[in-house]
Order: structure tokens, then C-alpha cells, then sequence
């Protein structure tokens, strides 16, 4: 299969939708041979912070000279972010060659469509099979019980902070969000969680318990005391040891709930496998994870960050908060979101921390109108721009900057992908960011 036909057939599987349930992803691991049995895994759900935390765990499990895998989603330029071994990501032709064999795989069950994402979970599994990967650090797609990720059986689940997100397929409340993300939890294997809202807690809690899981929660049973503010921010962790002057190379304080999840989650393998040494502290400091508070340009100051519900939001303005008048006079605010996101509790941190706001969208069918988010400033009073695509928001965003503003590009990694292609970062598979 050509690369443009690759591109073609994985696109067009997302006409399937989203499918929830494990049938489908146990009928392609069947006709493959169970390639999720290959390696020891770890699982990682939540709403906020996947992506980060597994980019700090597989960098841990790096450094006790372990062959890793690292399989995450959305990606925010190229397809093959997706999925990644010992920290590269994988081949254009591996895409191509895995596409192709999972769909020949796919055309001999009977009465079978498989979506997008089953596919390419399908794909990773494969991969790392075929490459030896000992451990992969694997984030699900969507909610967690009926993900199709939730194939594996890991040596720990992890569970980062739980919010308000995709409430139309996961609930209306934080107990029925926590349950959906919960479902990963399985019998007797030691669960991580970040400090939750009470009612998310609860229902954890009793999860974990019904599964005999053992449940290590931060700031119960784990801790970690920040040690400085500035970039990059430092901290010690303590758990069953402490390690001490542990810099964490993402900005913003949340990361230090994201990199406290990893380092517990490592002590946990680590005490499971006595015969693996593994460099913690070594590991968070090497992390590399693009597209979260991220500097993307230096004259003009450019940053991109993937906060797309009002928790992610709610954090990034935390840091704003930290950096606007020590750092940058002006804050010049691009905000492309998806129409079924909650914009007002997105834009709401963030508009008033902003001098300047534009206003766009990405080039993708989901995304909500300039108009439409327009409409949320003008209901608060807020002077406002408008650019019909991410490129033009940023050409506008230029000449509005003065000596010492920050340009912020923000509201989803549809928005953020764009601005780096738009920025020069050329993009493979770029429709393919869900």
C-alpha cells in the first residue's frame, strides 16, 4: 500500500466513529497473536496530564536500559508521534507497512469495521512486538473502561487528574467521569492516582478496593514539596524514599503532580522487578514532550499549549499568572477550540489574563467558528479579532506584538499542530490529530 493510499484508508476509517468496547480491539489482537502479551506494560488514564506523565515514566524505564515503547494520542504534527521506541518515533514506512497489514488482518474477519483507533492501537501492539520492547507506557484514547487500550493487563495503572471532558460520551458528573477512567483498574495491580475532587476519590477508592488493587493517592500516600518557581521548576519527592533537587524540564507547577505520578509509579515496578534499576530522578530530568507550555519561538516569543477543557485552561493560567510582569508586559491570546468543548470555561482563566485576542480555527470539521467563540468576549465586554485560519491569527498576532509581549497559542492541539506547521514544522498525516 502507497503512502497516499496509507493516508487515505486510515482516514478514512474515522467515517466509523467511535466505537466503545473491547470487542473489536479482542478480535484484531486474536487474528494478530496477542501482541499486547508481549510486553509488561504500564496504563495510564485521566483527563488532564496522560501524555506528560507517560513521557516522564517511559523516559524512566529508559534508564535501566530497557527497550520502551510509548504509544499516545493525539499527536500534534506528525502521525508517527503516536507511537515510539526508546524515545524515537516510529517510521513513515513502518506506518505504511503496519496500515497495511492490519487492514488485510481486518478484511478476514466477517462482518467487521474496525475504527481509527482500534486500528492504531492494533499498530502499536504490533510494533513494539515486533521491535522487543520490554515495557510500554500506553495511554488510552478515550475514558478507559471501554477503551480499546484497555486490552492489556499493566503492571500499574496509573490515573491522572480527573475533570470535566467529553462529557457526552463519558458522563455528566465527576463520579461517572471517575468510573469511566477507573476502568482500567484491574485485580490486584497497584493503582496510581493524582489528588482528586472528593467525589472522584470516592469512587477510585471503591474501585480499587472491590479490585483488591492497591491504591498509592498523592498527598496521602506520596508527596513532592516544590523547591523553586522559575524555570525549570525543581522539587523533592517523597514516598517510600525521598529524592531530592529533582528538575522537571516542562513548565508549570502541574507538572509537578505529573512527574510525582511517575516517580511513584516507577518506585512501584521497581519494588515488583528487584533485578531493574531505574534512575528516577535521571529519567523526569530527561523528559522531552512537546505542546505543553511550550516556547516555539524567540523573537517573537511565541508559546503553544494543548489546553483544551477548563482544567487544562485553569492551569495554564496558573502559569501565566507566574510569568506575566516578571517575564512579559502583554499576553496576545490565539484561541482556536472545538465547538463541543466547554468555551466558556476555557476562555474564562484565560481572556483576562490577555491584552489581545484572536480568534480562529483550525482547519477541521469539529472546530467552532471565530464567530461563535467570538460571541463569549463580546458577552463580557472584551475587545476581540478574528482570523479565519491559525496562520492568519498568527500573521495578525505578529503585528500586534510590542517589545516584551508573549504570543500564546491555545484551546486544543488541532490549534497548536497547525501553528507549528504554520511556524515551519512541516506535518505527515496532519487530519489524523483525533
Amino acid at each position: 500500500m502507497s503512502y497516499q493510499a496509507t493516508l487515505d484508508y486510515l482516514y478514512g476509517l474515522q467515517k466509523h466513529g467511535m466505537k466503545f468496547g473491547l470487542d473489536n480491539i479482542t478480535r484484531l489482537m486474536d487474528a494478530c497473536g496477542q501482541p499486547h502479551r508481549s510486553f509488561l506494560s504500564v496504563h495510564i488514564a485521566g483527563t488532564n496530564g496522560k501524555g506528560s506523565t507517560g513521557a516522564m515514566m517511559e523516559s524512566i524505564l529508559r534508564t535501566g536500559g530497557l527497550r520502551t515503547g510509548l504509544f499516545t494520542s493525539p499527536h500534534l504534527i506528525n502521525f508517527t508521534e503516536r507511537i515510539r521506541i526508546n524515545g524515537q518515533e516510529i517510521s513513515e514506512s513502518d506506518v505504511m507497512g503496519l496500515a497495511d497489514e492490519v487492514r488485510e488482518l481486518s478484511g478476514r474477519i466477517d462482518d467487521f469495521s474496525p475504527t481509527f483507533f482500534e486500528v492504531v492501537t492494533t499498530m502499536a501492539f504490533i510494533h513494539f512486538r515486533r521491535m522487543g520492547v520490554q515495557w510500554a507506557v500506553v495511554e488510552t484514547g478515550l475514558g478507559g473502561r471501554l477503551d480499546s487500550t484497555n486490552i492489556i493487563h499493566p503492571e500499574v495503572s496509573v490515573i491522572t487528574k480527573i475533570g470535566s471532558d467529553h462529557c457526552e460520551f463519558l458522563g455528566n458528573t465527576i463520579g461517572e467521569i471517575a468510573a469511566e477512567k477507573a476502568g482500567i483498574i484491574k485485580q490486584d495491580t497497584p493503582v496510581v492516582t493524582a489528588d482528586q475532587a472528593p467525589e472522584a476519590m470516592e469512587v477510585l477508592t471503591r474501585l480499587a478496593r472491590e479490585k483488591n488493587a492497591p491504591l498509592s493517592a498523592y498527598r496521602k500516600d506520596f508527596f513532592s514539596e516544590l523547591l523553586s518557581e522559575t524555570d525549570p521548576l525543581s522539587f523533592t519527592f517523597r514516598s517510600a524514599g525521598v529524592l531530592a533537587n529533582i528538575a522537571i524540564p516542562l513548565r508549570g507547577e502541574h507538572q509537578v503532580t505529573n512527574a510525582s505520578l511517575a516517580c511513584r509509579t516507577a518506585e512501584l515496578i521497581a519494588s515488583g522487578h528487584p533485578e531493574m534499576s531505574l534512575d528516577i530522578k535521571g529519567g523526569i530530568e530527561g523528559t522531552r514532550w512537546p505542546g505543553r507550555l511550550e516556547m516555539i519561538s524567540d523573537a517573537p516569543p511565541i508559546m503553544i499549549d494543548g489546553a483544551h477543557n477548563p482544567d487544562a485552561a485553569a492551569a495554564l493560567a496558573v502559569y501565566l499568572k507566574r510569568v506575566l510582569g516578571r517575564n512579559y508586559k502583554r499576553i496576545i491570546a490565539i484561541f482556536g477550540i472545538m465547538a463541543d468543548k466547554d468555551i466558556r470555561g476555557i476562555l474564562g482563566p484565560l481572556m483576562p489574563l490577555s491584552a489581545e485576542i484572536i480568534f480562529t480555527a483550525p482547519a477541521y470539521g469539529r472546530a467552532a467558528s471565530p464567530e461563535v467563540l467570538a460571541a463569549e468576549a463580546s458577552a463580557s465586554g472584551r475587545r476581540h479579532h478574528k482570523a479565519g485560519t491559525v496562520a492568519e491569527a498568527i500573521t495578525l498576532a505578529k503585528a500586534l506584538c510590542a517589545q516584551g509581549d508573549l504570543i500564546l497559542i491555545t484551546g486544543s492541539f488541532y490549534t497548536i499542530g497547525e501553528a507549528r506547521e504554520a511556524l515551519g514544522l512541516k506535518g505527515v498525516l496532519t487530519r489524523l490529530r483525533e
